[in-house]
């Protein structure tokens, strides 16, 4: 009965250390997604300020070369 106890205790204490490793893992992903998350957003902002200048900037249009 001693070694049936002392083998769950060695089961509960392995659970235990892995649930804990789990959750480190966890809160690490979450933190890298929410950095992430934030590139994205300022990511965005800027290609929409680039798009809105190359929107304001006139199409140049080139006379066509001499030979033509």
């Amino acid at each position: 009965m001693a070694d049936r106890q002392a083998e769950l205790e060695a089961q509960l204490a392995f659970l235990e250390d892995t649930v804990s490793r789990l959750d480190a893992a966890l809160i690490d992903q979450q933190q890298q997604i929410l950095a992430l998350q934030n590139q994205v957003r300022l990511l965005g902002g800027e290609v929409r300020v680039h798009g809105e200048r190359l929107d304001a900037v006139e199409p140049q249009v080139e006379a066509p070369p001499p030979h033509y």
